[in-house]
């Protein structure tokens, strides 16, 4: 989960690093290299250089949403849940991880009862301290991505619609609408690339804590951003290592689950693998956020690599919505209506 934690209050010295946060300047550079992992053949207006920024600059879109005043908004997923996942409260709730539904809404009933059948397990919630009612939910990150998937092949299957029957301002339209989806997904992608994105530990190691590791609330932040601006971490230092996107499966299940939710808690469990390791470097010295700390190659490898993960895994996404998109049949009907057609059969 990502703190409301500014690191620059209790870190005076550090005040220039928040701007640059993975908040902002590590989203853009997950879209960036997301967009820099698609084949050749993949729609060129994405890559015109008003696309590129858009995709870009919407990768922050999702944290300002938190800026809001709004409790409504607070509590949606959008601005908050959305972002992250704490595996650890859905196993405790008596949830298996290998069966998860796809459904957000079936999960929710899910999780709410298996909450309170284990409540010895959670703590108690502050009222004072949940005015949003978010405190009650372990995050919703890998439905969200999911359902921002399905939005993109949907306006992949229109445009197709749309560049055959409509005009040139639908066109348009449709090409601005799949930037926006696209940018957006983008930020709770790169969320879950940050391994404190998936864990109860998302700000300092909480409950037992036999190994002593870190209770340091700025830990979040200084991951986040701290010790992206510190090392330098830029699109251009990790564009060589980007490899060509491959295109994730969306073949039906036998468990009737949707695939792309599979595929995305399979990346949610791989990165939360990383959650004591990444203790372990914070530990050993090896993340860098004393002062005088010179930045390390275990800890730049380990950030580096996350910054990666992330763009490769949201452009396999983006080509799986592009290569499975289907034309909107509903829409290319009315379409042909308007033009007086009098076919107004459905292609194939």
């Amino acid at each position: 989960m990502k703190p409301r934690f500014l690191f620059a209050i209790v870190f005076p010295w550090f005040a220039s690093v928040v701007l640059h946060a993975w908040d902002y300047h590590g989203h853009r550079t997950v879209n960036q290299l997301a967009l820099k992992s698609l084949p050749a053949d993949f729609p060129a207006f994405v890559r015109d250089a008003g696309a590129v920024e858009r995709v870009m600059f919407l990768g922050g879109e999702p944290d300002r949403w938190r800026n809001t005043p709004d409790l409504t908004m607070k509590h949606s997923g959008g601005s908050w849940t959305d972002h992250f996942c704490d595996l650890e409260q859905l196993t405790d709730a008596g949830l298996d991880l290998a069966t998860l539904t796809s459904f957000r809404f079936d999960f929710v009933v899910q999780f709410a009862a298996g909450r309170a059948a284990n409540a010895d397990k959670f703590p108690a919630i502050n009222p004072s301290k949940n005015a949003d009612h978010t405190s009650e939910w372990p995050g919703f990150a890998p439905w969200a991505i999911t359902e921002w998937f399905g939005r993109l092949r949907s306006g992949f299957g229109y445009l197709k619609v749309m560049e055959e029957l409509g005009t040139p301002v639908e066109v348009a339209n449709a090409k601005a609408n799949i930037l926006y989806v696209m940018g957006v997904m983008g930020h709770y992608v790169g969320d879950c690339a940050q391994p404190l994105h998936t864990t109860n530990h998302h700000n300092g190691w909480v409950g037992d804590n036999p190994k002593g590791y870190s209770k340091w609330p700025g830990l979040h932040s200084w991951v986040d951003g701290g010790f992206v601006a510190k090392a330098g971490i830029t699109f251009d230092v990790l564009a060589p290592r980007v490899t060509p996107a491959s295109a994730i499966s969306v073949a039906s299940r036998a468990d009737g689950r949707d695939p792309m939710f599979v595929a995305v808690m399979d990346y949610l469990l791989a990165q939360h693998a990383l959650v004591e390791p990444l203790y372990q470097l914070e530990k050993a010295g090896k993340l860098s956020h004393g002062r005088d700390e010179a930045i390390v190659p275990e800890g730049r490898a380990l950030i580096e690599g996350q910054l990666l993960k992330g763009g490769q895994m949201l452009g396999a996404i983006w080509l799986a919505a592009w290569k499975n998109a289907v034309p909107d049949t509903y829409l290319r009907t009315q379409l042909v209506k308007r033009s007086g057609g009098a076919d107004t059969a459905v292609k194939p």
